[in-house]
């Protein structure tokens, strides 16, 4: 594991644990809304009316894709740090730096190797953004 201290570990897992927070209230939130769309979408013959209740569907949808994502993301960053990986980038092995880490506490990878994948992969629901 990279070099952090015990205080700094415990920082990061209040992050990942604030930010879990938060996620699951936002997916509640979002199936909440949607289901309203769907009841919309679904009882109101009005071409319009049903055309928005679908595109807010959809990006119902998207919203709850990412948050899933992100989710997966923060139990990676757990994983790491329960087998002593984590601050290591999974690339090229460098300690990813704590400041890197407290902005970003799921990243896995270094900034430049970040960079790197992000150029060569159009999966945009694995790993940390720069």
């Amino acid at each position: 594991m990279a070099n952090l201290t015990q205080e700094q570990l415990n920082h990061l897992e209040q992050l990942l644990t604030e930010r879990e927070q938060a996620l699951r209230t936002d997916l509640n939130r979002e199936s909440d809304v949607k289901d309203s769309f769907v009841e919309v979408a679904t009882e109101i013959p009005d071409p319009g009316d049903a055309s928005f209740a679908n595109l807010s569907i959809d990006l119902g949808n998207a919203a709850i894709t990412r948050d899933v994502a992100e989710l997966r993301a923060i139990d990676g960053a757990r994983a790491r740090m329960a087998n002593g990986t984590y601050g290591n980038c999974v690339n090229c092995e460098a300690e990813i730096p704590y400041e890197r880490l407290e902005a970003q506490p799921t990243a896995e990878r270094c900034a430049p190797c970040q960079e790197a994948y992000e150029k060569t992969h159009t999966d945009g629901h694995r790993g940390a953004s720069i």
